[in-house]
Order: C-alpha cells, then sequence, then structure tokens
C-alpha cells in the first residue's frame, strides 16, 4: 500500500499523524507497534548506511529475486504478513491457472502481493502500479501510478488484464472512487477477476462502486495496524478466502 497524491497530502501522512492524529481515511498503529516499527526502521536505515545495499522486504526466506523495499510511513505503505501475502498470491496463481497463458494481472499499489507472486511463480504475467518510484528497481514490470489521476495510464493498458488486485493507499471515499475507476479501466469488460484489499469500513463503497462482496479471510499487516481489513472481491472464491462472508 503507498500513498499518492499532491504534496499536501504526503506532508500530512507523517509519524506525527499515525501516532497522534484521529484521521480515519488513514491505518493506525498500535502504541506498541509504532515503537516496534520505528527501531525496525532505524535498523534498517543503519544497515543501508554501513553497507550501502538496500535492504528489502518481509520475507526473511532471501531466496527472492524481486525484492520488497523497506516500508515509507509518509507515502502510508503498510506491507502484508507472509501469510496475507502468500494467500492472496495463491489465489491469483489459481484464477490465472483458469484464465490461461494469455492471463495479465494488474497490481494497484500492492507492492507486497506482486513480490509474492513473481518469487512462487516467474512465470505469471504481472504488472505493478506504484507511486513509490524505488519500483523503478522492477524494470517493466513497473508503472508510475497517482491515485489522483486514475486514467492518466498507458492506453495499451485499457481493459488488457484478466486479474486485478488493488489496494487503496487510504480508506476514504475519494480514494475508493479513483482508484475504482483505475480499476474499471485496467479490466477486461468480460471475463475478468477483481480483488479488493481496504478497510472493512469500506464494505458498501465496494460494492456500490465495483460490485465487491467481502470474503471470509482477513488480511494482516506486518506492522499490527489497528483497522480492521477485508478482501473484497467479484467472483465467489467457494472454499478459497473464507468464500464469501
Amino acid at each position: 500500500m503507498a500513498v499518492t497524491g499532491d504534496d499536501g497530502e504526503r506532508a500530512a501522512a507523517t509519524l506525527e499523524a499515525v501516532e497522534g492524529e484521529e484521521d480515519d481515511s488513514r491505518p493506525l498503529l498500535s502504541a506498541r507497534a509504532l515503537e516496534a516499527l520505528t527501531e525496525f526502521l532505524a535498523e534498517q536505515q543503519r544497515l543501508q548506511q554501513e553497507t550501502g545495499v538496500p535492504t528489502g522486504g518481509d520475507d526473511a526466506e532471501g531466496d527472492c529475486a524481486v525484492e520488497l523495499v523497506s516500508e515509507d510511513w509518509r507515502l502510508s505503505q503498510f506491507w502484508y504478513d507472509p501469510d496475507t501475502a502468500r494467500t492472496v498470491a495463491e489465489e491469483i496463481m489459481v484464477l490465472c491457472a483458469a484464465a490461461g497463458s494469455s492471463c495479465l494481472v494488474g497490481c494497484i499499489a500492492c507492492p507486497t502481493i506482486y513480490t509474492y507472486l513473481k518469487k512462487m511463480d516467474p512465470s505469471i504475467a504481472v504488472h505493478l502500479l506504484e507511486f513509490d518510484r524505488r519500483f523503478e528497481q522492477y524494470g517493466a514490470d513497473f508503472t508510475f501510478y497517482d491515485y489522483n489521476k486514475p486514467y492518466e495510464l498507458p492506453s495499451v493498458m485499457r481493459h488488457a488484464y484478466q486479474v486485478v488486485i488493488a489496494d487503496p493507499p487510504y480508506l476514504s471515499q475519494e480514494c475508493l472512487e479513483k482508484v475504482a475507476r483505475t480499476v474499471s479501466f485496467l479490466a477486461r469488460p468480460e471475463d475478468s477477476y477483481l480483488l479488493l484489499l481496504t478497510g472493512e469500513v469500506q464494505e458498501e463503497r465496494a460494492l456500490e462502486l465495483l460490485k465487491l462482496r467481502p470474503c471470509g479471510f482477513r488480511p494482516r499487516h506486518s506492522s499490527k495496524l489497528g483497522n480492521e481489513f477485508r478482501i473484497f472481491t467479484s467472483y465467489d472464491p467457494q472454499g478459497r478466502l473464507g468464500g464469501w462472508a
């Protein structure tokens, strides 16, 4: 999850805001999680300064050719824990297997899922749309994306993706509405699968904007956010993801 938008919005997403301000549109950290993350990021920065090598990811296995960069709270980045990332990646792999070799996957602001997909099945054609330019390291798999400009994308992407998964950076109506426009821009008009990772508070909007319903599976973040998250889909996953709730 990575924030996009104007400088004022990005400047507002400071550690003080996460720590003290009441903002329903931004995921919340518990005091204990905030302290742990502060220590973790300080250690990440120290290691990078000492070694000159960027530290990567929430996957301790170390065998992923595509690394996940460290979270940046100023960009509202909170990576999913390994169990969540693997579960969602496995679901997308099932969808791609059913769709055939022509399946294309679009990941909107969800680099954790992108990273796990590339690790678990490098043959899957997956594209990451992200505001954070650190992900340019992914080469042709990366496209810069600002959710405030939902249609400013290469025309070749229009209706090209059979699977689209999105993780809006904010829990606001405005943010979801704009991301929903991008989802509709990317998805094939027929036979497409849509997945949305966002706060439980967005249930009604997810149904209204994209006709998505919540599943029983509960996504979790490595940073132990205080907000309750859900995964919403445009299809009934049956026994997977806990099925439609």
